[in-house]
């Protein structure tokens, strides 16, 4: 009995803080345990004698499933005690709860964003729609509108264009929606510039100069006394009962070359035919960057059709040489490349219909305008006919003026100045007269020289040409509508001639 006592007397119960388990341990006279852990077996050892009436007293109530024992090789029964981990991670749950509801503001808020991002995104496609449609309207009609049009479209842009650059600093993930929305603003900022500045008719640039041609012409009466001499009349289209060039208007920019502002060298002008005087075919041909090959020109059946780039004819010849082409009779006139020949290319087929030596001609730089290179020979055409101008050897680098046979390119007759070509600018033909520039400073020219073919005299003048870039690479008359075409660092002028009253 008393042993049976010590036996239940002998279950301690020891309570682990860390895991809130109680493990039971049996013990003897002496206890020597070891803790239980959270997890595997744990190992109480207590005397034999205890272990042996334990062992002997029969079944023992056992609290725990897994509990298991032995006895040892020193008589010290051992029990082994399988303990699972119990504890709840409460504080890990509370930081998962806390992550969780930050995360769910952050999605409120950038859901909150994107509905007010879809809501500007169509407000700006309306935008553009209603945009599209009001520049379809200016594109199909030129006369319904006014710069007013153009400067509220213009206005309504930029406000978009600050919207969506505000927006794609504030969207956060993909923009592709937003990049799109900003192409398409940037297009519609360019086409209305292009409307603006290339409009059918030019409706907006005819209302420019004509108020700057009424405010010139205030300041000329206004400057003019009251008894002064009015300007002589004209004389008829292709006439030459004048006497000679008097003066010269300001210049009337048409445009850039079609090429681009790197394309400083080579001529244009207006088609010229005695049989079809009031023709209207302009042409262009710029020299390649490098300013001596001729390769590509272009034809232009109307002035509209060249100021809007539209329905060109573009061809290839590969062969002329320097800035001193011209047209005449619908055959382009160049100086072929390398060599002192001239040719004659049928502007119909852009083939050479015939290729001539002209005599004695130096050519490649030996006698150029000055500021100009590869233009020692130059054509002319005026009331007369086809002219060309060049110097020799034996004229020591003199002006030669050459009437040519427009059909074979024969010269017909020659005439040798005193006037040095290497001082000259540039030079044109006006009733068998030659007219010579020169440059004073980088915006005036001055019309310096001429020399008369009909009486064999020469002269002095000084007239002003002003002019809108440094160097003059070419110029061309017209004698029906007695304008000068000048191809000034690329850009296309054109100039009115004022004539005196022909002398009695």
């Amino acid at each position: 009995m008393t042993q049976g006592l010590a036996f239940w007397l002998a279950f301690l119960f020891l309570f682990d803080p860390a895991f809130g388990t109680v493990v039971p341990i049996t013990s003897g006279y002496s206890l020597a345990p070891t803790l239980a852990q959270p997890e595997g077996p744990t190992t109480v050892p207590w005397e034999a004698s205890v272990a042996s009436s334990w062992a002997e007293g029969g079944v023992v109530s056992q609290p725990f499933s897994n509990f298991t024992g032995s006895v040892n090789d020193h008589g010290i029964c051992q029990c082994s005690v399988s303990m699972p981990d119990t504890t709840f991670p409460v504080v890990r749950v509370e930081r998962l709860e806390f992550t969780a509801h930050i995360l769910s503001q952050k999605f409120e808020t950038e859901l909150s964003k994107v509905k007010e991002y879809v809501q500007l995104i169509s407000v700006y496609e309306k935008k553009l729609l209603n945009l599209t449609v009001r520049v379809e309207i200016m594109e199909k009609d030129s006369i319904s509108y006014t710069e007013l049009d153009f400067e509220l479209i213009k206005i309504e842009v930029r406000e978009m264009e600050k919207l969506i650059i505000q927006l794609k600093e504030s969207f956060v993930g993909s923009t592709e929606i937003v990049d799109q929305l900003e192409v398409e603003i940037r297009n519609m900022t360019l086409l209305v510039a292009k409307l603006e500045t290339l409009d059918k008719n030019n409706v907006l640039v005819i209302r420019r100069e004509l108020l700057a041609l009424k405010q010139k012409l205030k300041e000329c009466e206004a400057s003019k006394s009251e008894h002064a001499p009015l300007l002589p009349p004209p004389p008829a289209p292709g006439s030459c009962s004048h006497g000679g060039v008097m003066n010269i208007s300001r210049p009337s920019v048409v445009q850039l070359n079609w090429r681009g502002f790197s394309y400083k060298y080579g001529a244009w002008g207006r088609a010229y035919s005695p049989e079809h005087p009031n023709e209207t075919l302009y042409w262009v041909a710029p020299l390649e960057t490098d300013g001596r090959v001729l390769k590509y020109y272009r034809l232009y059946n109307t002035l509209d059709n060249l100021l809007l780039y539209t329905q060109a004819r573009e061809s290839l010849i590969s062969y002329g040489q320097g800035s001193g082409a011209t047209v005449y009779n619908n055959n382009m006139y160049v100086n072929w490349y390398n060599t002192g020949n001239i040719a004659r290319v049928n502007l119909t087929t852009n083939t050479v219909a015939v290729s001539q030596w002209l005599p004695y001609a130096v050519y490649n730089n030996r006698f150029s305008y000055a500021n100009v290179d590869w233009q020692d020979i130059d054509f002319s055409v005026d009331e007369r006919g086809l002219w060309v101008i060049y110097a020799t050897e034996a004229s020591t680098g003199n002006i030669v003026i050459g009437l040519l046979n427009d059909t074979s390119l024969e010269v017909l007759k020659t005439w040798v100045t005193k006037q040095y070509k290497p001082s000259v600018s540039s030079t044109f033909m006006v009733c068998g007269v030659l007219y010579a520039t020169r440059t004073l400073n980088t915006r005036t020219e001055e019309i310096f020289y001429y020399y008369d073919t009909n009486t064999g005299k020469e002269g002095n003048l000084a007239i002003i040409m002003p002019k809108m870039q440094e160097r003059v690479q070419s110029i061309n008359y017209h004698p029906f509508d007695r304008k000068l075409y000048i191809y000034n660092d690329g850009y296309l002028l054109n100039y009115d001639l004022i004539f005196q009253q022909e002398p009695k």
